[in-house]
Parts: C-alpha cells; sequence; structure tokens
C-alpha cells in the first residue's frame, strides 16, 4: 500500500516540530541563567571600553610619555616644573570640575560596587579622565591601570543606565532582557575588567584582578561570566589597533630546581613586609593629606614637587635611562637586560615607592599596580643577584613582581595571572604562586585600598561583635 504524499508531509512535519521543540527546550534549559542577555551586553561593554583604553594608552605611551621622559633624562632640572605643572593641572580639574577631588580610578569603582549599587557619577567622567592623563603623562609615579579601571566601571554603569532605558529590546511573550538593580554592579566590574584587559593586554589578568579587586579574601563571583566575555573583547579591540604582544616582554627559563623554591618562598616573606610597610605608611600619609584643610591642587603642586626630587636624586646617582617618575613601562627591560649593581635596584625601589606614595598619596589621578610590579622586579633581581648568586634573574624578579603586588592590593591570583601574562613568563607560575601566597599572608590585612572588604559573611560577623570604623578615602 502506498503512503499517500500529504499524509508524509504531515509525518515529517510532525517528527521536525518535536525535534524543534526539544532543541528550544534544551537551549533554554542551556541559557537560562541571563547568558543571552551577557551574551549582548558584555561585547558591547568591551567594544566601548576598549575604544576608549586605547585612546589614552595612545595619548599618553604614544604620545605624551616618551617625549617627556626623553626630555626629562636630557635635561634633568626640567623634572620640577614638569611634575609640579602636571600635578598642578590634574588637582586643577578634579578640585573644580568634579564633586569630590579624593574620590577616583580603582577606589571609586570599589566604593561604588559597595555602596551604590554600581552606580558612577559620570558628570566627572571627563575630567578624571583628563585629571588621570595629567598625572601620568607629565611624570607621576603611577601608571594607566587606574584611569583603564575606572574608564571601564564607568563605562558599564553608564550602559546600565542607558539600557534601562530602552524600550524596543522585545520578542513575543516579553523582553528580549531585562536588567536589575544587582546588574548594575555587575555591569561595573564586568567594565573594570575589560578596561584591566586592555591596557595590559592581558585578558585573563583583568579577569582575576576585578574580582579579586572589591574583596580582600573572596571573589564578586557573580561576574564571572560577564567579566570573561568583556575582558576578551575589549583585548580583541585594543589589540586590532596597537598589537597583541605582551605589553612586558622578557625572555624567560624553562626550568627551576627545589632550591629556587625555598628561595622565593624566603623572598615572598620579605617582600610581604616590605609591602607591609609601605602600604601602612601609605594609607597614613593620605588619611593625612585628605583630612589636611587645603586647595586641592596646592597638596597635588606639593606631591608632585616631592615627586620629582625622587627622580633627581636617583639621576644624581645613576644619570642613566632608569628613573623612578612617570608610568615606568621602558623600565622592566631597561631592569632585565641590562646590567645594575644591587644598590642600584634596591634604591630604585626604595625611591619608586616614594614617589607613589608622594604622588598618590597627594591625590593623584591614577593607581599602583605598576610601581608595585615595578619595585618587586627590582627587588627580585637585587635578591639573586646579592642573596641567591643566581644567573636566573628573570625568575626572581617575576616573583618580586607577584609578591609585591599580591601583597600591596590582597589580589594573589591576579598578581600570578598578570606576571604570566604581562611578561610572558609561563614558566614561573608555580614559584610566582609559592612568593605570592607568602607576601599575602605575611602582609597580613594590610592594603592599598581602603575600600577593599572581608569576605560578606565575615565582615556581617565582625560587626555584630564590634562597630567599624571608616576609612579614610585612598587612591588606589
Amino acid at each position: 500500500m502506498k503512503t499517500h504524499p500529504d499524509n508524509q508531509t504531515t509525518r515529517t512535519g510532525g517528527i521536525f516540530s518535536r525535534y524543534t521543540s526539544l532543541v528550544r527546550e534544551d537551549l533554554t534549559a542551556v541559557y537560562a541563567r541571563d547568558l543571552r542577555k551577557w551574551l549582548m551586553i558584555a561585547p558591547l561593554i568591551g567594544v566601548i571600553t576598549g575604544l576608549a583604553i586605547t585612546a589614552i594608552a595612545i595619548i599618553i605611551l604614544h604620545d605624551m610619555w616618551p617625549p617627556v621622559l626623553h626630555y626629562y633624562l636630557g635635561h634633568h632640572w626640567a623634572i620640577v616644573p614638569g611634575l609640579v605643572l602636571g600635578c598642578a593641572i590634574a588637582g586643577l580639574i578634579m578640585q573644580f570640575f568634579t564633586p569630590d577631588p579624593d574620590e577616583h580610578s580603582t577606589e571609586e569603582i570599589i566604593r561604588s560596587y559597595h555602596e551604590r549599587e554600581g552606580a558612577v557619577d559620570m558628570r566627572a567622567f571627563l575630567p578624571k579622565l583628563l585629571a588621570a592623563i595629567a598625572t601620568v603623562g607629565f611624570g607621576g609615579s603611577t601608571a594607566l591601570e587606574g584611569p583603564s579601571i575606572y574608564g571601564g566601571g564607568a563605562i558599564g554603569s553608564w550602559l546600565w543606565q542607558r539600557l534601562r532605558r530602552v524600550r524596543r529590546f522585545r520578542q513575543r511573550g516579553g523582553a528580549l532582557f531585562s536588567l536589575d538593580a544587582r546588574d548594575r554592579r555587575i555591569m561595573l566590574i564586568c567594565g573594570a575588567a575589560a578596561g584591566m584587559s586592555a591596557i595590559f593586554r592581558a585578558p585573563l589578568t583583568g579577569i582575576v584582578f576585578s574580582l579579586e579587586m572589591p574583596y580582600k579574601d573572596d571573589l564578586a563571583h557573580e561576574a564571572l561570566l560577564p567579566s570573561l566575555i568583556a575582558s576578551v573583547v575589549s583585548f580583541m579591540t585594543l589589540s586590532s589597533f596597537l598589537g597583541s604582544a605582551p605589553i612586558f616582554d622578557f625572555a624567560t627559563g624553562t626550568s627551576f630546581t627545589r632550591r629556587d623554591l625555598l628561595w622565593c618562598a624566603l623572598l615572598g616573606v620579605l617582600i610581604g613586609l616590605i609591602a607591609m610597610v609601605f602600604v601602612i605608611t601609605f594609607r597614613r600619609v593620605r588619611g593625612f593629606c585628605v583630612r589636611l584643610r587645603a586647595p586641592h591642587w596646592i597638596k597635588l603642586s606639593v606631591g608632585g614637587l616631592l615627586t620629582a626630587f625622587c627622580g633627581l636624586i636617583f639621576l644624581h646617582f645613576y644619570n642613566g635611562s632608569l628613573v623612578p617618575i612617570g608610568p615606568n613601562y621602558e623600565a622592566v627591560e631597561l631592569i632585565l637586560k641590562q646590567p645594575h649593581t644591587s644598590l642600584e635596584l634596591v634604591l630604585f625601589a626604595v625611591l619608586k615607592l616614594a614617589a607613589s606614595i608622594f604622588t598618590l598619596g597627594a591625590g593623584g589621578v591614577s593607581a599602583m599596580f605598576v610601581p608595585l610590579f615595578l619595585t618587586g622586579g627590582a627587588l627580585g633581581v637585587a635578591f639573586a643577584q646579592s642573596v641567591v648568586h643566581s644567573a636566573s634573574l628573570a625568575l626572581y624578579a617575576a616573583v618580586g613582581m607577584a609578591c609585591f603586588i599580591s601583597a600591596g592590593y590582597k589580589t594573589p591570583l591576579a598578581a600570578v595571572v598578570f606576571v604570566a601574562e604581562a611578561t610572558g613568563g609561563h614558566a614561573f607560575i608555580i614559584p610566582s604562586l609559592i612568593g605570592a601566597a607568602i607576601a599575602y599572608a605575611v602582609s597580613g590585612d594590610a592594603s592599598a585600598s581602603g575600600d577593599q572588604r572581608v569576605h560578606e559573611a565575615a565582615q556581617a560577623d565582625a560587626s555584630a561583635c564590634e562597630p567599624r570604623t571608616a576609612l579614610p578615602h585612598t587612591a588606589g
């Protein structure tokens, strides 16, 4: 008996509909956790942040700092007026064009995450970026991670507000996606991760650092997926303009010994103690400057003057290309590939930390991720030369870098990932993990960020036992 064509068509259509329904059901289950929403929003954050950070990087690293550094090295006397001018400009911008001149960079993002449900005042967005360009571009002892984290976080917060007002994202049966108050905090961290990823050309670092950033001993787990997507997109956006090579690329070895691991553990102890002293000193200086009754631009000008003295002192003793001011991206290669005595490296580290205290403690607009990174690298090389007597300088430089970031910012995972991604030192992950963990433990709760908090549950338990005192604004 022959099957009627209409019946066969009906049967085929029924099978197709049944399998289509099953596929739709499976996809609904797979994307039930708001994945569809973040697959649309996170790339948008990544692209906008990547373009913004690309512009900042070109302005500072390509157009401003190279000629300024060249002039400073040829005319040492120019460091003083140059830094005072740059810091004064930044101070004037912050004083007259922002609601709170003491709130910016990483600290503002952390405070917005904990206290304002992710809201950022966008009226001060452009002035704060201009103040950061003036601070870094004229030689303040800072780098670009401050405006990058702030810029990305602010963009994420702003997009939340814009998208909440859009009513055209509709499909059958309801909205294509919806945004609640919790999503604003997620988009804030998502943008910060995208900014960090772009400026260091290190997407995994951006993700891990931004998730670790709000807490001293926890992660902002809810922002993991959006941060992952936005970081990759932001990295690809900047790389299309500036390339994707590691920003601090240096040759590394392929092995290490058990003896090296023991020395790396000792280096972690030493740097943990140094970082603790530095962070406490910085917080004291920052608190004093915030309470000081003086115009913000005056305080920042004095900070610029003291920062300039740090550069002049170092160049007085070691007249070369290495100088402990400015963003110092070029200093990694100078430390690793040119011969320096241990005394020179230790002096560089001490003056770099002092310059960072003067620049950021006085109110400079940026952060100290790279200053800590460089200080750890210089101390690591000096340790290898004078204590270990090892030829593996890159190993101890990488471990020192990870140790100082871990202890100073309370971000041990990001410290190790950053060293691996930004320097190309993947072979040193295990020694860096050992050193970073020990430095993190030795330095205790001391953190350069005054607004980082402990785990929310632990914080609730602590607040039930004793009152918490307010921390001063700090420039992280």
